[in-house]
């Protein structure tokens, strides 16, 4: 009777350590949804802003092709940052407008045009711009006074000045006109990166330490 009750006492201290080694894994972590972000960022394009631009074509009074409302093309030369983003490219293209124009005469006239900027085109959009430019060629000949103006007359009338002339690429400076509202994309942010945790590992009774085999109880025989 007494290896009887060993045997299951023995039993059950084994049965209650593996209970003891035995863990439950641990619930898996849900996904984490993006941020979300907004959709768009508000900026200006402020007046007065200046425009680097340059001139896509040559003007010259030679040849007295120019004339007054004729319209003149540019193209920026850099781009323009609001915000450190670049809202206006560099070659985008823009237009002036002749204001003055006079071709070189007798008597040492030289040559002279002037124009006005008008616009640049963006995305579609005419913004307005502000300033302008000119030039004007060398006067020759006399003049410097009455008196040899009268001395040299036949010589002073069939000498004329040179003409006006700016080649392509002259830098030209501009101002932006106008507010200009500008909307940004706003780029979301990445998703939050969620490492799951590592699962406990389910330590096995058996594993944890070997069962002694019961005792039939049949096989217990009391001692007399």
């Amino acid at each position: 009777m007494i290896h009887l009750y060993a045997a299951a006492a023995a039993v059950l201290l084994v049965g209650g350590a593996a209970r003891a080694q035995t863990v439950a894994a641990p619930a898996q972590p849900e996904a984490v949804a993006p941020i979300a972000a907004p959709v768009t960022g508000q900026a200006v394009l402020r007046t007065g802003t200046e425009v680097p631009l340059k001139l896509t074509e040559e003007l010259t009074t030679k040849g007295k092709k120019l004339k007054i409302g004729q319209r003149v093309h540019l193209e920026t030369a850099e781009p323009l940052l609001v915000q450190g983003t670049t809202v206006v490219p560099a070659g985008t293209p823009a237009v002036g407008e002749l204001t003055e124009v006079r071709n070189k005469g007798m008597w040492g006239k030289s040559g002279h045009f002037a124009a006005r900027l008008l616009y640049l085109t963006v995305n579609g959009r005419q913004v307005r711009l502000s300033g302008g430019f000119d030039d004007k060629g060398t006067a020759g000949g006399i003049g410097a006074t009455a008196v040899s103006a009268l001395v040299f007359l036949p010589a002073g009338f069939f000498m004329t000045g040179t003409s006006a002339h700016l080649a392509i690429g002259t830098p030209v400076k501009g101002f932006v006109d106008e507010d200009v509202p500008l909307a940004f994309a706003a780029a979301a942010p990445a998703p939050l990166a969620v490492t799951p945790a590592a699962a406990t590992p389910i330590v096995a009774a058996a594993a944890a330490a070997p069962v002694a085999a019961a005792v039939p109880v049949a096989a217990v025989v009391p001692a007399k």
